[in-house]
């Protein structure tokens, strides 16, 4: 048998080198493509919901001399109406993103249901827009909102963003 003395110590120094790669490792969080669920939420779910629920509303304001004002919003052009559906299709995307591993991993079986209903309701939603139907799209966007609050119920933001900082500090 040879023995290789150089071998020996290459082995003793990779140790260290190989212990604190596998520490690295487990600190690494999942890849997650729109960062941590919060970040995910603040700016990319929430803005794209808004461009949704804007899209058709009503005001009513209170004028200075104490009349009211009240307007209607709603989509007029074809090119309206495409920001609307691709809302809707980004608020898919990111109901099928919240369900890959990385944004579900440690998290119950409600949370694959709440983004799987999501993704329901966003096809709904893109459709609507599609139809260039006003009142599907605000009755559909009351929806959306019922999904993504029920989700906050059981996953509140703050939570989130606990977890988010407990994940990265560990």
């Amino acid at each position: 048998m040879i023995r290789f003395p150089a071998f020996r110590t290459s082995r003793i120094a990779l140790l260290p080198l190989l212990t604190l790669a596998a520490c690295s490792s487990e600190q690494e969080p999942a890849d997650l493509a729109y960062g941590t669920v919060q970040q995910m939420m603040a700016n990319e779910v929430q803005p794209t919901a808004d461009v949704y629920w804007g899209a058709v509303r009503f005001e009513s304001r209170l004028e200075p001399d104490g009349s009211v004002t009240e307007e209607e919003f709603e989509p007029k052009t074809d090119a309206e109406w495409e920001q609307v559906a691709e809302a809707a299709r980004k608020l898919q995307s990111f109901a099928v993103e919240l369900q890959t591993q990385g944004y579900a991993e440690g998290r119950g079986e409600d949370w694959l249901v709440f983004a799987k209903g999501l993704d329901d309701v966003s096809k709904k939603a893109e459709q609507a827009a599609l139809d260039k139907d006003p009142d599907a799209v605000f009755e559909v966007g009351g929806t959306v909102y019922n999904v993504c609050s029920a989700c906050h119920q059981m996953y509140p933001p703050a939570e989130l963003e606990t977890a988010a900082g407990d994940a990265q500090s560990s």
